[in-house]
């Protein structure tokens, strides 16, 4: 037979103890709160580190150049290894994950708590009569001082089940507007290599005929200064002749400047490490790309492809969930329980023994609360919807705005080329005359220079014809890439592009909008 003893304590005293004991762990919490935490600096060496590995992480697994680059070639290869698109890509693979892991919300919810349970005396009470106020049991025990539990519960609701099957439907439209957001970048990327590559083309034509011409600027600058230090010729001609030969320098200068860091910009948007060794495929000539698709043909495909409205096509889809969901949440909740228990208690007549249950769960202030949320609800829906019809609007003004740059720089190219041809019979006839010792040197380099700024202007008309003729068709939504792609190789890329660049030229916008992104 078990004995229990009591100590006979004051209330008070005991009271005094605990309040004692709470003072003590509220100083032990509050020392502990008060400790300083400190962040060291990171080590150079570690920057350094973290440097050389992200320099071989931006570069690794590229292609290496395999001789002039064309124009389609630095596309696939932006398409294929910009960091931007490449970026994209993750947040891609991260919306897959994010659905996959909302597709398990409309499971059920199931517990597992396993663990031991103990204190330092014996669980034990008495009664106590409620008429007379006497002790009716003496004090005893039905539970073990040391326990092992352990609980399996599973729980399924079908309300949180419906509202979980919404919101994973809801996740996968988030999924499908990555894809429109990657569709847009991959088309941004296009253009942006277009306008940079022709810019670089007009550099690689240029920049030796500037460096040329600079060179002989000094030399004639250096013979001038020359003969003034030998007192030769009249002084103030000699100065004003040096004086205009800086200013040819300086205008040398700035067209220089604004070609030389067009390869740079090519290399960047291509993702080549800097400095690498860039040469551009010859180009044939100066050919005008004509537009043979109607306008009108254009505005159904702007209205129907572009990634941004489609982006809102999935946001109304959304929204139309959200009301789906809110009403949803009226509804009483019908609730299914079950699950396995273990206690080694050993009072116990059973230690191990299954439970299972049904119950209705009703929030009954959702009542109250629902028609505000359904029409919030609604409310987004009505938002979504105008403001896609006035991205509509946006989009066809973008597309209209597109053709009219595209004839502008059609018509600037056609004058710019006249200009420069004329320009270079004129050079050609000085240099006769300066042969013939009919005029000075100073008059050949003034007619070469006017000649080197007319073929700039004209190569960079060129540059803005040709990008402005491809944001017709980035402004009509049509994808630069076809549906499939025999491989991911850039080669492979390329001949894509440019197949479907030249069903473009001949008029053909009939393929299907790309949405399986290349890898």
């Amino acid at each position: 037979m078990k004995t229990f003893t009591f100590d006979a304590v004051p209330r008070g005293n005991a009271r005094m103890k605990t309040s004692h004991k709470l003072f003590g762990a509220s100083l032990l919490a509050l020392a502990i709160s008060g400790c300083a935490v400190t962040s060291e600096p990171i080590e150079r060496s570690v920057s350094e580190q973290r440097a050389k590995s992200d320099l071989q992480s931006m570069y690794q697994g590229q292609e290496p150049l395999g001789g002039p680059l064309t124009l389609h070639q630095a596309m696939a290869r932006a398409v294929k290894y910009n960091l931007e698109g490449r970026l994209k890509i993750m947040e891609e693979a991260l919306a897959k994950r994010q659905l996959d892991l909302a597709s398990f919300d409309m499971l059920p919810r199931m517990a597992l708590d396993a663990g031991y349970v103990g204190r330092n005396n014996v669980n034990a009470s008495s009664s106590q009569s409620v008429r007379t106020g006497t002790q009716s049991l003496e004090p005893s025990t039905s539970q073990d001082r040391d326990r092992d539990v352990a609980d399996l519960t599973m729980v399924w609701n079908v309300l949180d089940f419906g509202v979980s099957y919404i919101s994973a439907k809801q996740q996968g439209d988030q999924r499908l507007i990555v894809q429109e957001r990657r569709r847009k970048v991959i088309n941004t990327i296009v253009q942006d290599v277009r306008s940079a590559y022709w810019r670089a083309m007009a550099a690689e034509r240029l920049l030796k005929q500037i460096d040329s011409l600079m060179a002989r600027v000094e030399t004639a600058r250096n013979d001038s200064q020359s003969m003034s230090q030998q007192r030769i010729g009249d002084p103030v001609q000699a100065l004003g002749y040096q004086r205009s030969l800086i200013e040819a320098t300086r205008q040398l200068e700035e067209q220089r400047r604004a070609l030389s860091l067009a390869k740079t910009e090519l290399a960047t948007l291509i993702n080549l490490p800097m400095g690498t060794e860039l040469t551009l495929a010859t180009d044939s000539g100066y050919e005008i790309p004509e537009l043979k698709v109607d306008l009108a043909s254009l505005e159904q495909e702007a209205l129907t492809s572009r990634p941004e409205l489609r982006e809102q096509d999935y946001q109304t889809r959304i929204s139309a969930a959200e009301t789906r969901k809110a009403m949803l949440r009226l509804l009483p909740g019908l609730e299914f329980s079950a699950g396995g228990h273990y206690d080694s208690n050993s009072f116990l007549v059973e230690q191990g023994w299954a439970d299972y249950g049904v119950k209705v769960t009703w929030n009954l202030f959702n009542v109250i609360s629902a028609p505000a949320a359904i029409n919030v609800a609604k409310a987004g829906e009505e938002v979504a919807t105008a403001r896609r019809q006035a991205m509509s609007i946006a989009v066809l003004a973008q597309l209209y705005v597109a053709n009219a740059n595209y004839r502008e720089a059609l018509r600037q190219f056609k004058t710019n080329q006249q200009l420069s041809d004329i320009d270079g019979q004129i050079v050609g006839q000085l240099r006769n005359r300066h042969q013939a010792d009919g005029i000075g040197e100073l008059d050949l380099i003034q007619g070469e220079l006017n000649t080197l700024q007319a073929d700039l202007r004209r190569d960079l008309s060129y540059a803005d014809l040709r990008n402005a003729y491809g944001q017709i068709f980035a402004s009509a939504g049509l994808d630069p890439l076809p549906d499939q792609v025999q491989s991911t190789q850039v080669q492979s890329i390329a001949t894509a592009l440019a197949n479907r660049e030249a069903a473009w030229a001949a008029g053909d916008i009939t393929e299907p909008v790309t949405h399986a992104p290349v890898r």
